[in-house]
């Protein structure tokens, strides 16, 4: 079993803290880890890896054999399914020994000879984290702009390339999101900047090529929307997204005009949400307008755009969630959710088609793909389950035949997707609600109570985690694991009100259902508390902090990536990234009632001396989303305050964000880490 090392954790020392408000006083004596750049801070997390480190030493072998094995499935002379935009043919490959993508195109046909916009190996050379995002190529096809991060904060800076030259212009933008979209005259773009403190989206410039300074076209006031500007697929219009949780806006000028005027299109209510797409003189507009919780679809006229005027093209309906639309010159796709289940609905605009692809698994996950393409009868999309690999799908909505373009290979000649078992299952929850779980294991696996469970789930603003293939999650099932996503409010599995329930002061709904998902796979003998073990990540941290304080006795191990576990002390400091945005998820703690409720489930400040299971907690120094000293302040706390010899490891990643590590396999050796780690604990060395 086990071996320990003589290293002996780090104590962090106390200083206390006062953090006072609504005449409550909290002590925090951990709060100077705040101050990234303090020796003394540094010092304790590199102390904390070093344990870390010394502990799973007699892992480190079967950690290197996981990463070898996960790498091996992966094909590493890869390439993306070409796609078709303005004439080129556009590919993304990867090639054996290398890390990081190569962009190409191909012009008119994939016969015809390779032109490389990016070698990401060679960008990425002397940069410890490398990220290339927002590619986009103007009209004429003889630019393209790209942004570039170097540390993982998601802090990109904007550059201009001559495709033909190869030459890289002096134009260069700092602090944005990466993205940009170009004017029709081929000189003009329009990008975001980000706040460089609090890093949110809130200007939008124009820049003209080779002039100096850029213009502030548009500033976004109200600090809980961030804004974001796109080109519509039609290539008519540069559109303008203001955004909070709950409400939007839209600006739109045409794009053969840069030096006009930004129009609003619908000005903001609060409550209103919607999204525009444009089809010939119409737009088509995406809202919950008039109470429709799981959104509708309707149209206006390109000139008369006031809300009273909007028609309705596809009604409110009470259990389907309408998620997204694709247009296409002669159709209309809408990608809708039943029962937790994605169905994709296609219908031709003269009305002489209306119908939906057929899927006939339990539990299956299918999405729209890259459709830039505008005057097509194909559509892409994706398919994959828990037991089947993704594969990317070519369907001809006129004929209604399908080609698959590319199924995932997974290497290594073991995998058969016979030989595993997907099911769908549901818990019941405190108040009576039925919640589903998406299970997957390998197939002669008994229901007798002994076999490891890894229970995942997120939770958090609306997003669902669907029923996907991992070929990494391979390495657990083939050791007897049984893997389970809790899909538990929170999410929009079910549909919007499934959100809802699992937000502001319902937000211990996502805690409870968890809990009630673990005790009904131990009632069903699926596994024991001897052999649970859950995951989250993100705000998904905050649920595994939230249940190890109400169930601890259930899991035998948690794993918490970036964990976002200190809500109170974050939420009312308005200089962090993503704070005031996050107010309609969480609720503002400035007003008593949200304060009172969320200190009340607040992981960071509910830990008590008592046992608590097995934990692995990762972080990594320049997160911009879940600031690195939320867990370590947590580790801290809980090495002083808890009451077992379970172990407790704190890993730093000291170059990466919240996205983990940038190269292609280089998170391979997280998840590999991450999976020693529950193997050690079942006593599986190999």
């Amino acid at each position: 079993m086990t071996k320990h090392s003589n290293v002996k954790p780090p104590i962090a020392k106390k200083i206390p803290h006062h953090l006072e408000k609504h005449g409550d006083l909290r002590v925090d004596n951990y709060f100077w880890m705040k101050d990234r750049d303090h020796p003394e801070v540094i010092n304790y997390l590199n102390a904390e890896n070093e344990y870390c480190d010394a502990q799973m030493a007699h892992t480190k072998g079967f950690q290197k054999d996981l990463f070898e094995e996960m790498k091996a499935r992966i094909k590493e002379d890869d390439s993306s399914v070409p796609y078709k935009y303005n004439g080129y043919w556009y590919i993304t490959r990867f090639e054996k020994g290398k890390g990081y993508p190569i962009y190409s195109r191909k012009k008119d046909s994939l016969n015809n000879p390779e032109e490389v916009l990016f070698d990401c190996n060679k960008m990425a050379e002397g940069h410890s984290y490398f990220k290339l995002a927002g590619i986009s190529v103007s009209p004429d096809n003889k630019l393209v702009s790209y942004g570039v991060d170097t540390t993982g904060r998601r802090n990109y800076t904007i550059h201009v390339k001559n495709i033909e030259s190869g030459e890289v212009a002096n134009d260069r933008v700092l602090h944005t999101t990466g993205s940009s979209s170009w004017a029709n005259d081929n000189k003009t773009l329009f990008y975001t900047k980000k706040d460089e403190v609090t890093l949110r989206a809130y200007q939008i410039y124009k820049h003209k090529l080779g002039e100096k300074d850029d213009e502030l076209i548009f500033q976004e006031g109200d600090d809980t929307f961030g804004v974001t500007v796109y080109k519509s697929k039609s290539r008519k219009y540069i559109i303008i997204a203001c955004y909070s949780t709950l409400t939007n806006e839209y600006h739109i000028l045409n794009a053969d005009q840069p030096d006009g005027k930004f129009e609003v299109f619908q000005k903001r209510v609060r409550g209103l949400e919607y999204s525009i797409s444009h089809y010939k003189n119409h737009f088509y507009i995406l809202t919950n307008k008039d109470k429709a919780t799981n959104f509708k679809l309707m149209k206006c006229r390109e000139e008369d755009r006031k809300i009273n005027n909007w028609e309705e093209v596809i009604a409110h309906r009470k259990d389907v969630l309408i998620e997204n639309i694709d247009i296409f010159k002669d159709y209309l796709v809408v990608s809708e959710r039943s029962n937790g289940l994605n169905e994709i609905r296609i219908k031709r605009w003269d009305g002489t088609q209306d119908y939906y692809l057929p899927f006939d698994n339990e539990t299956y996950t299918a999405y729209t793909g890259t459709n830039v393409d505008f005057d097509t009868e194909l559509l892409r999309y994706g398919y994959n389950s828990l037991t089947t690999p993704s594969s990317v799908i070519e369907f001809n909505m006129r004929t209604k035949t399908k080609t698959v373009l590319k199924e995932q290979e997974v290497l290594g000649g073991k995998f058969k997707k016979e030989n595993y078992t997907s099911e769908r299952i549901w818990a019941t929850a405190e108040d009576g609600t039925k919640i589903p779980m998406s299970v997957v294991y390998k197939k002669g696996i008994k229901k007798d109570g002994n076999n490891p469970l890894l229970q995942y789930a997120y939770g958090s603003y609306g997003s669902t985690v669907d029923p996907y293939f991992s070929s990494v999650r391979l390495s657990l099932l083939d050791r007897g694991f049984i893997y389970v996503i809790a899909h538990v409010r929170g999410g929009e599995y079910l549909g919007r009100q499934w959100y809802e329930d699992g937000k502001l002061l319902k937000k211990k709904n996502t805690f409870k259902d968890f809990i009630a998902c673990s005790i009904h796979l131990i009632k069903e003998r699926y596994t024991s508390s001897k052999h649970l073990y859950a995951m989250g990540g993100s705000a998904g941290g905050l649920l595994m902090g939230a249940i190890i304080n109400k169930a601890p006795e259930l899991y035998n191990g948690i794993i918490a990536a970036v964990p976002f576990v200190d809500v109170v002390t974050t939420m009312l400091d308005d200089s962090i990234p993503l704070t005031t945005g996050e107010y309609d998820e969480w609720g503002n703690p400035n007003d008593i009632l949200y304060y009172n409720y969320i200190k009340s489930y607040s992981p960071y400040d509910n830990l008590q001396s008592k046992a608590y299971p097995n934990m692995l907690v990762t972080t990594g120094l320049n997160d911009s989303q879940v600031q690195y000293w939320e867990p370590a302040k947590w580790v801290a706390k809980l090495r002083n305050i808890k009451t077992d010899s379970n172990k407790l490891y704190l890993k730093t990643n000291m170059d990466a964000g919240h996205g983990g590590a940038s190269g292609r396999f280089e998170s391979l050796k997280e998840d590999a880490e991450e999976f020693a780690f529950l193997l050690d604990l079942e006593g599986i060395s190999s």
